[in-house]
């Protein structure tokens, strides 16, 4: 019984145990930047559609503003807020051996 009840190893080798707790963070925070660097462009690309509507409030420096501001803020915003912190969590997740003290995560770990 007790030699069936042994850790599994992981896909990649032993090798990839040290870089999987850099290299999982990295890549969830590469993917979430382009996602969000598009959502940011979303958002450049309604101003550029509602330019006329708009500018005749603001003006036209007003509206290229407003863009600027709210395109760069949207990618600040959910860098900081969302990427960051999954990326914090993600990183303890495989740098701490027994996190959650639950079986799926010892279930999962030696997979990835």
């Amino acid at each position: 019984m007790e030699e069936n009840n042994r850790q599994l190893k992981s896909i990649w080798g032993k090798w990839w145990e040290p870089i999987r707790k850099w290299f999982y963070p990295a890549w969830l925070g590469y993917e979430t930047s382009i996602r969000f660097y598009d959502y940011s462009l979303s958002v450049h690309r309604y101003f550029i559609k509602q330019k006329d509507d708009i500018a005749s409030y603001i003006g036209g420096i007003g509206t290229q503003t407003l863009d600027i501001f709210c395109s760069v803020g949207t990618f600040v915003v959910c860098t900081l807020f969302l990427t960051v912190p999954a990326c914090f969590v993600l990183y303890k997740f495989f740098e701490i051996e027994n996190l959650t003290s639950s079986p799926f995560e010892s279930k999962l770990k030696p997979i990835f």
